[in-house]
């Protein structure tokens, strides 16, 4: 398809620009045998899945991340040996764009000036002739993964997750859109939340029509509960949450879809800064909707939360925050076709639930993201927290380790000091990924809470290739622990986690 001259031609271009980043690579089969530098821990036998957008087709207009389909790369490790695979997540739109050959469905990218509006037509007429068929979703399970009542689950905020199973020689195969026996008719976020110690996940969708939150609890044995409708002003983004002991928080922040901002050219998913953020406290086995209290914060939006905690009469939440945001995929900057996302930085929210004051304390100047813990401290008071540290192009170029217990110090330097515990630089031209902690010891008391490595792919710019890369996250030694050379190159993802053996082995058929 030919696209006009001037500026939706330049804007083309630019799509193009960022979709290098994420250019596309082809599936491959189990490859084992792999060259290792060093020694992987046995801890860690099991398989290291990162999923991320991977585009089948040539965008027909613009790209935008969101849309890619999603692809896991995989590293089954076993015994100091490891095996990577690459598999897409077969979604019911990736099926169906398939046998035509070509996209048909409607792309967040597409979604930008009057043009938009003709693109949502076609894609309505499509479906009401019986071309498209969106009874299974229209998700691409790109973004997240996560590992819960036996079962591997590919995650896309826009759609119910899909199931997928790991094979014994690490290859992945998608068993089908997870529905709990039809029980779940909406939605599945990309950040659900596992309590460590009851086995209970937690999950909400949001919607543009009412209600336009929904928060949900699933048992140990994934049991799904009622919905619970959540009253907010008008439909937003609400990419992440936290969950503490007795709470789950929500937060209201003005990033939402403008329809109606298509007829002015504007892109349609908006930041706007006159609209209040707040974060709402909500108890996590409340059933009325009306329960949830909400406190005012400075104008900011959250990708990803940290953590959240109590202590005496407050609610803690460490989160990185970005005082504005801009998803346009495109934009002009300085005359260089970029993408504008505003820097993240991580801060601390207590909310007093006794007086309803909230007080919030910046504890990095880093531009970070991504953030881990310890998987088994999640909604209980965590001391440790590692980051990826972004650099103006939101590209990972190393790891920081903060200890929360520590006053911060407030220095651009990517150095040990404050509440800076260590950093991991990746070196000249080479970009991390998501950073998985993965303890040494997993469920055994008293050990150290940084008892453990980091694991992460990372791609190397200069000579185009990957690796996946351990590290002691106990003290963050320059030196890798391990160095999986892969058999090629694995482009920019979104989230990864890591699936222990003992979990491989409770697969359900």
């Amino acid at each position: 398809m030919q696209w006009a001259s001037g500026d939706e031609a330049r804007e083309r271009e630019a799509c193009y620009l960022l979709l290098e980043n994420y250019a596309p690579v082809s599936e491959m089969a189990p490859t084992s045998d792999l060259a290792i530098t060093g020694s992987i821990p046995a801890c860690m036998n099991g398989e290291f899945l990162r999923v991320g957008p991977n585009p089948q087709f040539e965008p027909v207009r613009g790209y935008h991340w969101f849309d890619g389909d999603g692809m896991i790369h995989g590293l089954k490790i076993k015994d100091g040996k490891a095996t990577y695979v690459a598999r897409y997540v077969r979604t019911s739109r990736l099926e169906q764009e398939e046998f035509f050959g070509a996209p048909k469905f409607v792309k967040v990218g597409d979604m930008k000036g009057m043009l938009g509006y003709f693109i949502v037509a076609v894609g309505v007429l499509r479906k009401m002739l019986g071309v498209l068929d969106s009874s299974n979703g229209e998700g691409v399970g790109n973004t997240a993964l996560v590992f819960h009542n036996k079962k591997l689950l590919a995650l896309d905020e826009r759609d119910r997750p899909y199931s997928v199973k790991v094979l014994e020689n690490g290859d992945l195969e998608t068993v089908g859109i997870e529905d709990y026996g039809q029980r779940l008719n909406h939605p599945f976020t990309a950040h659900p939340k596992i309590d460590p110690v009851t086995g209970e996940m937690f999950i909400f969708s949001y919607n543009l029509v009412s209600p336009q939150l929904i928060y949900r609890v699933l048992s140990k044995d994934g049991a799904v509960g009622v919905p619970v409708p959540i009253p907010i002003p008008r439909p937003i983004i609400m990419h992440d949450f936290a969950i503490s002991e007795n709470y789950a928080i929500f937060m209201d922040l003005p990033l939402s879809l403008d329809i109606w901002g298509l007829a002015k050219g504007d892109f349609i998913i908006k930041f706007d800064p006159k609209k209040e953020s707040r974060l709402g406290i909500f108890p996590r086995y409340a059933t009325d909707g009306s329960q949830i209290r909400w406190f005012t914060i400075p104008t900011c939006y959250i990708f990803h939360t940290v953590n959240a905690w109590e202590e005496d009469d407050e609610v803690i939440l460490t989160a990185c925050i970005k005082d504005s945001i801009d998803l346009n995929p495109v934009q002009e900057i300085q005359g260089k076709k970029a993408w504008s996302v505003d820097r993240s930085r991580l801060y601390e929210f207590r909310m007093n639930l006794k007086t309803g004051e909230v007080k919030q304390r910046q504890l990095s100047i880093l531009r970070v993201d991504f953030p881990r813990i310890h998987p088994e401290y999640t909604g209980r008071k965590v001391r440790y927290t590692y980051c990826a540290v972004l650099d103006e192009q939101d590209k990972t170029i190393g790891l920081v380790k903060y200890d929360l217990s520590m006053e911060p110090t407030l220095s651009r330097e990517l150095k040990a000091g404050g509440n800076i515990a260590g950093v991991f630089h990746y070196g000249p031209g080479r970009v991390g990924g998501d950073p998985i902690f993965v303890p040494r010891n997993p469920g055994t008391v008293g050990v150290p809470e940084d008892d453990g490595y980091l694991i992460s792919f990372v791609h190397d710019v200069n000579t185009d290739t990957s690796e996946v890369v351990i590290i002691d996250a106990k003290t963050m030694e320059l030196d890798p622990v391990a160095v999986v050379r892969l058999p090629r190159r694995v482009p920019h993802g979104f989230h990864a986690l890591f699936v222990s053996e003992e979990q491989l082995k409770q697969q359900a058929a």
